[in-house]
């Protein structure tokens, strides 16, 4: 099985190339499902059918839906909700602060991808093509759920363990206990549910980002950032998509409009140069603009015809580079050195901001922060600098010796 995620820039052409590889997808003989996370949907009016909430077959072999979050919060949310109350207010906390501190960031986001992978491990299709929201929407949906694992982490400590055993001495009664016992396991079963998720975001043989962009300097700018923030946090981008390239008029063509055609095809090709520079391992595939809008299915498969056949539309499911590595480059004892490598790229060298934050390391770059939790032998030493090179960042350390021998 394999996820497809189309995110980009608003106004893209997003949900028009995620429908339409949906569309071919199907046509090679692959059971597919596309759906849309975006909260202003527009994927039904691509497909020019109605789509609900509910995955439905609108052609051999093709199902849609688009996630209904409203729906997912009131049904899925207000009982947990209720559990968080329930432990905050029998640890202490006063009523209207327990109220705030259940409000979880990016809830809305958090449960359409949940609902996502709920339908992705069905196991009913065999692709499931994600149009997601705009960028900026869509990065901070696909880094939420290690961000709100952090968030229940430091409220409720190891989750079920610790938790039960605060239940347990703050217990006045039966039902006060079991109240509280319920909560516990509540969070519990949410934190195995983000952990999942986690896992199915970063695993590059089942999940792939498809980064759609128009070939203009300010849309190519900012897929220079979402490449950095994705890989950041651990999802693989396997291919960008420069979608509306204008079509060159012929060498023999005159007038105003083969002028114009010619100066902004030129456009398009250098903004597209530089950005295969800046990232030679990505794929870029090129989908050139046409006259007709693109909508109900056969428009749509004709669009997708630019974007390969079968197997080629997948993707390449092979395991990606590793995030992190450490290597011991040196030295024994208290002399030894380690590097910590952060595979991301397109870094600057100014732009990258490192901070240790007890056993973790806060790294911010392109306007996105990754917690990232240090290796036991690192946890014990310092860090003593840091530069970046052409495969990301490298962080150098050397053992405290205030606790190496701990």
């Amino acid at each position: 099985m394999r996820v497809l995620l189309f995110a980009g820039k608003g106004g893209v052409g997003k949900t028009t190339l995620a429908a339409g590889t949906a569309g071919a997808l199907a046509v090679s003989g692959r059971k597919t499902l596309v759906v849309s996370t975006d909260p202003a949907h527009s994927l039904a009016d691509a497909l020019d059918v109605a789509v609900g909430a509910d995955p439905t077959e609108v052609d051999a072999g093709l199902s849609a839906c688009q996630v209904d979050i409203r729906a997912l919060v009131d049904g899925a949310w207000e009982q947990l909700r209720g559990h968080l109350g329930t432990v905050l207010a029998g640890a202490g906390v006063d009523d209207v602060l327990a109220e705030e501190l259940t409000v979880l960031p990016g809830l809305e986001e958090l449960l359409a991808l949940a609902e996502v992978a709920r339908m992705a491990r069905r196991g009913i299709w065999d692709v499931v093509v994600v149009d997601c929201a705009p960028t900026a929407d869509s990065l901070r949906l696909l880094a939420l759920p290690e961000a709100v694992s952090t968030y229940l982490e430091r409220l409720f400590p190891t989750h079920r363990r610790l938790v039960r055993g605060l239940l347990a001495g703050l217990a006045g009664d039966g039902s006060s206990a079991q109240r509280w016992d319920e909560a516990a396991d509540a969070i519990g079963r949410l934190a195995e549910r983000l952990e999942s998720l986690r896992a199915l975001l970063t695993d590059p043989q089942v999940t792939g980002v498809r980064l759609v962009l128009t070939p203009e300097r300010v849309v190519a700018a900012e897929t220079r950032r979402t490449v950095t923030a994705l890989t950041l946090q651990g999802i693989r981008v396997d291919g960008l998509i420069a979608n509306r390239l204008v079509p060159a008029p012929a060498v023999s063509a005159r007038g105003t409009a083969a002028g114009w055609l010619r100066t902004r095809r030129r456009e398009q090709d250098a903004v597209l140069a530089a950005l295969c520079s800046d990232l030679p391992d990505l794929p870029v595939t090129t989908v050139e603009h046409h006259a007709a809008e693109p909508v109900g299915l056969p428009a749509l498969l004709g669009l997708a015809g630019s974007l390969g056949e079968g197997a080629a539309m997948l993707g390449d499911a092979r395991p990606g580079v590793p995030l992190l590595a450490v290597e011991h480059v040196g030295g024994s004892g208290l002399d030894s050195e380690y590097v910590l490598r952060l595979a991301v790229s397109l870094l600057d060298e100014t732009d990258p901001e490192l901070a240790r934050v007890g056993d973790e390391i806060a790294v911010t770059s392109a306007g996105h922060r990754r917690l990232i939790t240090l290796p036991s032998v690192l946890r014990r030493c310092v860090v003593t600098g840091a530069e970046v090179d052409g495969a990301g960042l490298l962080v150098r350390f050397r053992p405290d010796p205030a606790l190496w021998m701990r």
